[in-house]
């Protein structure tokens, strides 16, 4: 059995990557200092300490999800990692970490839990492995707290473009719309995926029941009681829409991973990342797209520790 924490449609997934980290995952309490008052959110992670193998890498690894995404979106690239110490950790706001509705999520509070996090379980600075969203979290992070960041992978991260600023300008029940059609969507495509799979359709060619199985991991988290108040809020603090001007004052080592066939971002983000980030490296994944951690976990992991060592030497 899965965590309890966790929504009981966690028992239909049949991917063996992903019901390994379901039972892996854990949730405590973070107490956070947030300008509303101390507040406990319950945190979802997963934590790996491999001390049999000798990968080189001494410094933590720590993955962070991408918008409307959780920690599963790391299922198979987490058991290719050989590293000592390995962490994902579901930001506030989203996965399964829980949602107060008296804290709202926005740059700043997403900035502070995870600090807190790190300081409170890791003790100790981190290589930030972040996707999409994630690697804008990673980049706030690192300018707002450089001495716990030893340096930085992106993966077709949002900064130059990817966030929503209108969205802090737009009316409640707009956003509102927004989010049930952001379930709508995955929900339909997972029923025509289920149904196709199964060949119920007959006029239509089976489908991998691998897809559907990806789309139940997709919408997972959005089970959770608050997702949609989380999604809400986030959406009204406008994301990182300010963050492009500062991406040049990064100082800590990066490494930019970006698939070549990126259909939600595109491909020219690549070379502003590696422009503007000083000493930076960028890294093409073939036959990749806006995920390539799921889509050529080999290439990604293979890239990631090789440039993780680089910087224990």
């Amino acid at each position: 059995m899965v965590p309890d924490f966790l929504p009981v449609s966690a028992n239909e997934i049949q991917d063996p990557w992903a019901i390994t980290l379901l039972h892996q995952i854990q949730r405590q309490t973070v107490q956070v200092a947030f300008p509303q008052g101390i507040t406990a959110i319950d945190t979802a992670f997963v934590h790996a300490r491999i001390s049999e193998f000798r990968s080189g890498i001494h410094s933590p690894l720590l993955f962070l999800n991408g918008f409307d995404s959780s920690l599963l979106e790391f299922r198979r690239i987490l058991p290719l990692l050989p590293a000592q110490d390995i962490w994902a950790i579901d930001l506030y706001g989203s996965g399964f970490t829980a949602y107060s509705a008296q804290v709202p999520v926005n740059r700043q509070t997403i900035r502070l839990h995870l600090q807190r996090t790190i300081a409170d379980w890791i003790h100790e600075p981190v290589i930030l492995i972040g996707a999409s969203l994630g690697g804008a979290v990673a980049l706030d992070f690192a300018l707002h707290y450089p001495e716990w960041v030893k340096a930085i992978v992106l993966m077709d991260s949002v900064g130059f473009s990817g966030s929503f600023p209108i969205g802090q300008f737009l009316p409640v029940p707009l956003i509102e719309l927004g989010t049930t059609w952001l379930h709508f969507r995955k929900q339909a495509a997972l029923t025509a995926a289920t149904l196709l799979s199964a060949g119920v359709l007959p006029i239509f060619p089976a489908l991998d029941p691998g897809l559907a199985d990806d789309l139940r991991c997709l919408l997972l988290h959005q089970e959770m009681p608050d997702w949609a108040a989380a999604i809400r809020s986030f959406t009204l603090s406008g994301g990182y829409s300010n963050l492009a001007e500062q991406i040049s004052q990064i100082q800590q080592p990066t490494l930019i991973l970006w698939g070549t066939a990126d259909d939600i971002l595109g491909i020219a983000d690549a070379e502003k990342f590696r422009r503007a980030i000083p000493g930076s490296q960028l890294e093409w994944i073939q036959k990749a797209g806006h995920a390539p951690h799921l889509d050529q976990p080999q290439q990604v992991s293979d890239r990631i520790l090789d440039f993780c060592r680089l910087q224990t030497r």
